[in-house]
Order: C-alpha cells, then structure tokens, then sequence
C-alpha cells in the first residue's frame, strides 16, 4: 500500500486529491484523500473518501476506525460505533476501542465507556485520555473513589480535565463525606462509651 508517504503528503490537499484521481481504484489513494480532508474539518468529504476507500478495501482498519472518528464528529454515534466494531472484527486497535467509548458516552452508556476504556488501558496503560474518560465512567456510576484514582493516572500523564467534570467529582467526594458523616456520627467511635 502507498499510504506512508501519501499520509505525510496529507497537508497538501491539491496533491492528494489529484492522485485520488489519477488512481480512483487505489484504497490507498482514497484513505489518504480522507485524511486530507477530515485535517481540514472537512468532515462530509472525508466520510465519502473514507467510505470509497472501504469499497475498494473493506479490510482497511484504519479507514474503519477515521470513518468512526469522522462520523463522531457529526454526531452519529450509532454509526460511530458500527464502523469501529468493524476496524475491530480485522484487528484489535486502540483507537477503535477509544471511539467506541466516546461514542458510547455520548449516547450515556457509562458500562460501555468504560468497558471500551479499560480495553484501551489494557493496551496501553500509559493513555492519558483513557484513565480520563474511565474516571468519567466511574463518576457517572457512583464509583467515586475509583475515579478521583484514574483522574489523577490521567493529570499524571498531562491530561486536563474539563473544569465541569471537576466540580462534579469534588460534588461527589463532598456528599460522599457527608454520607459518610452522618452514617458515623461519633466520628469513628465503635459505640464504646468514652473512658475518660
């Protein structure tokens, strides 16, 4: 495939977009015109190139996985999912299981994110907008603890939240406190009178 050096030509747009044309058969050609386009927001061209290039190639994972990006960018969160389940069917890649958990918040599955998240860990422990977005899960499920734990694997790796997701874990701890106060009233006391 020719897409390595093509990829690097991405910026140049009028290239890319004339050598689509001089190869309209090459998947290569057409994924390359893809990400061309998707760098410059041009969202609805880049799904049609990206789509074209599955034509020609439907065992090309990473047109799976830029045709889920760029249909997450529209808001098409059903076929956000259905094209990286294919990329996943040909390869387990990261940036599948990562557009699946985006996807999936959106459509406010927390198991989803953070099925999808954990498995992006699984593959690299170090992904910083993975232990963000399993946090973002965990919160969403009362895991409270947990998720302060994964935010600060993600701040670590030089991840920045949003300031909102912030405020609502510092709800949470406050309220967990306050749950946890009024369900020990003495403080930790084991219901064994003072002996002073």
């Amino acid at each position: 495939m020719l897409m390595g050096a093509e990829i690097r030509a991405g910026d140049r747009l009028d290239e890319v977009r004339t050598l689509a044309e001089q190869r309209p058969q090459s998947a290569a050609a057409q994924f390359n015109l893809g990400l061309a386009y998707a760098k410059r927001g041009l969202v609805d061209r880049a799904e049609k190139a990206y789509r074209k290039a599955l034509a020609l190639n439907p065992d090309l994972v990473e047109a799976w996985v830029n045709l889920g990006g760029v249909l997450l960018l529209k808001w098409d969160f059903l076929g956000c999912l259905e094209a990286n389940q294919e990329a996943l069917k040909r390869r387990d890649d990261l940036r599948a299981h990562h557009n699946i958990g985006q996807a999936f918040l959106y459509l406010g599955n927390q198991e989803g994110l953070i099925r999808a998240t954990r498995r992006v860990l699984e593959l690299d422990p170090g992904h910083a907008a993975g232990h963000y977005f399993l946090a973002v899960g965990l919160l969403a499920q009362g895991q409270v603890r947990e998720a302060r734990q994964e935010l600060a694997q993600a701040t670590a790796r030089g991840y920045r939240p949003l300031p909102e997701f912030l405020r609502s874990l510092e709800r949470a701890e406050q309220e967990l406190t306050r749950t946890q106060n009024a369900s020990n009233p003495g403080g930790g006391n084991s219901g064994e009178p003072n002996k002073e």
